[in-house]
């Protein structure tokens, strides 16, 4: 299965991809989690320790790997490279695992199609597709913020997006474009989850003012979330509630409903 997780910069698609990232692997599930954003914090999210963030490097930073696949040195363009590099063995070359999770960084090229013409962005759009077409028993995509990787329809191929709001406004209007957008591809499959919810009155906001897509579950607010990025801990371990959270949402994704069409 593969989720792409997608919303408006700062809602915690982070969060919410290291949360479910973890709950699947305590059932057994093996996962590969990628994290797409130009900043990437997936592996803080998902507490890896300091001797494996060492080995953990975004492959858009890879200059030796990507002349060597493209023919041509990163930084520079024009001229001829090779715009579908060799990219079959990079997820588990340049992957490392923690508790179950292996985790790869893309790094900050764009990804495809109207971005950067350069050896790194076809090392990295190649790379993105080649994700896309895997055969792994459950990956997960942390985007990057916005919408625009739905325009360029790089993930017309995952099974569903799950699309992070506040209880506010501002992220619904992002919701609503992300969905039209994804619905402009073929994508059909959405959900919706709120984070930082406080109250009964912020569920039932989201639960009427929701652009059509199904709630998926909340995150509740909760200081455990910073204060777990500061001691540098899993949040899943550090807030149990959170935790739980994650799970089910995980056993409804999991279900035949996310097939239903």
């Amino acid at each position: 299965m593969k989720l792409a997780i997608s919303g408006k910069g700062g809602v915690g698609k982070t969060t919410l991809t290291a949360l479910l990232a973890q709950a699947y692997a305590d059932v057994g599930r093996e996962v590969l989690a990628v994290d797409a954003d130009p900043s990437p914090c997936l592996a803080g999210a998902l507490g890896f320790p300091e001797d494996k963030l060492a080995k953990l490097k975004p492959i858009a930073e890879m200059d030796k790997l990507i002349e060597e696949r493209t023919g041509a040195k990163p930084g520079t363009s024009g001229g001829f490279f090779t715009i579908n590099p060799r990219v079959d063995d990079i997820p588990e070359r340049f992957s490392v695992l923690h508790r179950g999770v292996r985790l790869l960084e893309m790094g900050s090229v764009e990804l495809g199609g109207s971005g950067c013409i350069c050896p790194e962005a076809a090392m990295l759009k190649t790379l993105f597709t080649h994700l896309l077409f895997r055969e792994d028993d459950m990956l997960l995509l942390d985007m990057y913020a916005g919408v625009e990787h739905l325009g360029r329809a790089t993930v017309d191929f995952v099974d569903a997006m799950v699309i992070v709001v506040e209880p506010t406004r501002r992220s619904l209007g992002t919701a609503r474009q992300i969905k039209k957008l994804a619905n402009d591809i073929g994508l059909n499959r959405l959900w919706l989850v709120g984070n930082k919810v406080r109250n009964k009155d912020e569920e039932n906001f989201l639960v009427t003012e929701s652009p059509g897509i199904p709630i998926l579950g909340f995150l509740h607010a909760d200081m455990g979330v910073q204060e777990a990025d500061r001691l540098g801990i899993p949040v899943y371990d550090h807030v149990p509630s959170l935790n739980e959270s994650a799970k089910k949402m995980s056993e409804i994704l999991t279900s035949k409903s996310i097939y239903s069409g």
